[in-house]
């Protein structure tokens, strides 16, 4: 969001009236760029163009898609296509859709003849050709809290604050779809919004109260369930409540798991969720601090309870995720609500996990072509997976055969 283009840093400047933020010790919100555009290389050699995000692929090229149990993703599938109803590109998947809900009881071989049919694959391509990238993994964590504070119940939960301004740039200039501005107005100007350690600092929830959702009893599963992005709090008197993104404060997340890391305070190896969580248990004093070197702070929502008790929660795409079956992806890159089959392993394992699965969630920290964060599911032995889930991976996204790739 910070780094610029000329053409970027004119659009954001023109919209804002204001480059800089007030404070001077702070990085401005479009720091000057370079005008002009290079067209080769210091050597005065041509610049090769980036690959295009998807390339065309065979059948034949997805590893193992003849074994996965293909009637485990049809559900997700559907849910997709529910999903995809109320989007612009809905139109490229309406008769896909159709034809899918005909398809009653169909078992794996018919699901498969179904997609070979109708559904062309794309691999996943990175900027510099290669076609591997990261995939980790997320789940949907237990919290315990309260409607009102108590001395156990301390860490806020916060809905948007209504001073947090969020600029849509598309509604601009459409190359800069799914790109947004955050921000707050002093005076006439907007400058960013406060980091995580303002936020602190400033005790928001005694400034807008009315904007706190719940009352949880650790600062830790608080970091955390903002890192998923939704979760389920559990209420003194056995109530479940459902907590889902709503917005973010326009700052880059920071892992730190890596502050740690080059700290020398935890070994690379062991900054997983729960290696962060021992760190700390065992250093209270200074849990704070690590907390507020990670700048992006997120807002919740409560959710309405599902009609069905067992859903997963909602993702990007409006639909709620499956466990096992969902991920979340860089949708300038994967079309959200894309069939993707995925090719990566288990949690700190070589042993394959190759299946089918579908693109429904979004994530701050989701960027590139080639680059998944799986979906676990519900609770502690999801979360267990998922704090272990850090893989290389490739991916193939199965559009529309009549649709072209982005």
């Amino acid at each position: 969001m910070y780094g610029c283009t000329p053409w970027f840093a004119l659009t954001v400047c023109v919209l804002l009236s204001a480059c800089t933020a007030v404070d001077e010790t702070r990085p401005p919100v479009c720091p000057p760029c370079a005008t002009g555009t290079p067209t080769g290389t210091p050597s005065g050699e041509p610049v090769t163009p980036p690959a295009k995000p998807l390339q065309p692929a065979r059948w034949s090229d997805l590893p193992g898609w003849e074994r996965d149990d293909l009637t485990a993703a049809w559900p997700a599938f559907l849910q997709s296509c529910r999903g995809l109803a109320s989007k612009p590109q809905w139109a490229s998947w309406r008769a896909v859709c159709d034809e899918a809900r005909t398809l009653q009881n169909a078992g794996t071989s018919a699901i498969r003849r179904f997609f070979e049919s109708r559904l062309t694959p794309y691999l996943a391509t990175n900027p510099d050709g290669s076609t591997r990238g990261l995939v980790t993994g997320y789940y949907e964590p237990l919290l315990r809290g309260s409607r009102t504070p108590t001395v156990k119940f301390a860490q806020p939960v916060l809905g948007v604050p209504p001073d947090l301004l969020t600029i849509d740039l598309g509604d601009v200039l459409p190359d800069l779809k799914n790109m947004r501005l955050r921000g707050r107005l002093v005076g006439n100007r907007v400058v960013p919004y406060y980091s995580r350690a303002e936020i602190v600092e400033r005790k928001l929830a005694n400034v807008y109260p009315d904007k706190v959702l719940l009352w949880v009893d650790d600062p830790v599963e608080l970091f955390f369930l903002q890192i998923q992005g939704s979760g389920r709090v559990k209420l003194p008197d056995g109530s479940m409540v459902r907590l889902g993104y709503a917005d973010q404060n326009g700052h880059p997340y920071k892992a730190i798991g890596r502050v740690l890391a080059e700290r020398g305070d935890l070994p690379i190896e062991q900054a997983s969720m729960q290696g962060i969580q021992a760190w700390a248990r065992a250093n209270p004093s200074r849990l704070a601090e690590l907390l507020n070197t990670n700048p992006s702070y997120v807002f919740f929502r409560e959710m309405p309870r599902p009609a069905n008790a067992t859903d997963g929660p909602q993702g990007a795409l409006g639909v709620p995720l499956t466990p096992g079956r969902s991920i979340a992806v860089d949708p300038r890159n994967v079309p959200l609500g894309a069939p993707v089959y995925l090719a990566t392993t288990q949690p700190l394992s070589t042993k394959p996990l190759n299946r089918l699965v579908m693109a429904q969630d979004t994530g701050g920290a989701i960027r590139g072509a080639v680059r998944a964060d799986f979906f676990w599911g519900f609770g502690a032995d999801a979360g267990a997976q998922a704090g272990r889930m850090k893989q290389q991976g490739q991916m193939w996204v199965l559009l529309p055969t009549e649709m072209a790739p982005p």
